[in-house]
This record gives structure tokens, sequence and C-alpha cells, in this order.
């Protein structure tokens, strides 16, 4: 591995994860792409869509803890609703990391490009209003909250993501939860998340070591920096970062899977 190689998946993992602190994901929806991407058309050695997953899998369980630390204060970690849909997202990632190892690379780019899809589309539907005074008023619907995280998990596991791109539109938009505690709760939940996709990934030999070092490092040191400036940024700038982030993406993946 030159020495090239080791600063472009450090510069990789380290952009991924400023975005990833600074929106409330794990950063799979902007790493997925790049990592896909970017070696081949450098002339570098090219990862497959499974190496790629478990890359991306180990990196997101570090990039959220980072990105859960810098919201530890303020009240945005809402405690219900990372239990209820950590839980669950947990199950289901367990069951799509195990079972990823078993579709070919073709059907683990179109699940992702169905995410990136829907997680598009809810973005771009009416949010919740502004962020209320008291957090502690916040209220949810549980056993919906629970099913729609188990469903992602599964989905997010099969790519190796934590799914927080698709959690995300669906806590603002279906569940109601104001900007700033979904980006801060979605940390927490996604690195729930990544404990199962994780497991699977290692269990099933997709993740290669030394380019997963070298974006875990990434992703700890650039995490509590996007952490820091999102809790500082306007929250309908973040919404729309997050929009076209993962719309460019979703572009992207159908063009190449349908061309």
């Amino acid at each position: 591995m030159s020495f090239g190689f080791i600063i472009l998946i450090f510069l990789i993992g380290f952009i991924g994860s400023f975005i990833s602190g600074m929106v409330g994901i794990g950063g799979s929806i902007i790493k997925y792409p790049m990592l896909l991407y970017i070696p081949a058309l450098l002339g570098f050695a090219a990862f497959s869509a499974h190496e790629v997953s478990g890359i991306s899998a180990v990196q997101v369980f570090f990039a959220t803890i980072g990105g859960v630390w810098a919201y530890r204060k303020g009240g945005y970690l809402n405690k219900k609703l990372i239990l209820y849909m950590g839980v669950s997202i947990l199950i289901g990632g367990l069951i799509g990391g195990y079972g990823s190892n078993l579709l070919p690379e073709a059907a683990i780019n179109i699940v992702y490009a169905i995410l990136a899809t829907i997680a598009v589309i809810m973005m771009f539907m009416p949010k919740s209003n502004d962020d209320p005074t008291n957090l502690n008023e916040v209220t949810f619907n549980k056993p919906l909250a629970a099913g729609l995280s188990f469903i992602v998990g599964i989905a997010a596991g099969i790519v190796g993501a934590a799914g927080a791109f698709i959690l995300v539109p669906i806590m603002i938009t279906v569940l109601k939860i104001p900007t700033r505690m979904t980006i801060a709760s979605s940390l927490a939940i996604t690195f729930i998340s990544s404990i199962g996709s994780t497991i699977g990934k290692i269990a099933t030999n997709q993740v290669l070591l030394v380019p997963a070092i070298i974006m875990i490092i990434a992703s700890l040191i650039a995490s509590p920096l996007g952490a820091a400036l999102g809790k500082r940024a306007n929250t309908k700038l973040l919404q729309a970062l997050l929009a076209l982030l993962i719309l460019a993406t979703a572009i992207k993946i159908w063009w190449d899977i349908l061309i």
C-alpha cells in the first residue's frame, strides 16, 4: 500500500466524518461512493462493493463515538428515542450485516441506491417546526419508531451503513423530532446500529484491516470537529446540505447501475 493511497483513504475518511458529525449521520452515504469510485479513478486499486461496505461499517462505529461525545451536553440526546430506535436498528443491522455476505455486489449497490432515493424524497417533504424551547416536551410514536428503525437496520446492515442517512429524514419528517435533537440522537442511534453491522461484516471476513484503521483515525479526528460546527450552524442549512449530498449520491449510484 503506497503512501499516496494511505493519504487518499485518510482524506476520504476525514471529509466524510466531518460532514457526518455536522449533519448527524455515520457518513456512509458520503464515504461509500467515495471509496468505491475515487481510488480507481486516480489509478489506485479499486475496492469491491463488499470491501467498501466492510470498511464503512467499522469506520461508522468510531465516527459516531466522536459525534455523540460532542453533543453530550445541552439536552439534545433523547434517551427514550435512542433506546427504542437503537435496539431495533441493532437487531436489524445484525441480520442485514450477516446476510449481506450471501448477496452479489450488484444487489448491495441496488439496496444502497434504493435507500438513498427514499432518503432524498423524505428530505424534500415538509419538515417539523423549529426546535422548541423545552426539549423535554418532545414526544414520538414509540411502536412506529421501533418498526421503522428495524427495517432500516436490515437494509443498512447489507450495505455496511448505520442507516442514519435515512433515519434522519424519518425522525424529522415522520416522527417530527426537532432538527438538533435529531442530529444528536441519530448519532447515538447510529453508534448502536453500527455495532450490529460491524459484527456481521467482521464475522463474514468483509473488512480490510489497514484501510479500516486509517478511516478510524480520520473519523476520531474529524467527527467531533464537524459536530462542534453543526451545533452552531443554521438548521435549514444543515437539512439542505444533507439533502444535496444524498441526492448527488443517489444519482451517481443509479447511473452506474442502469447505464
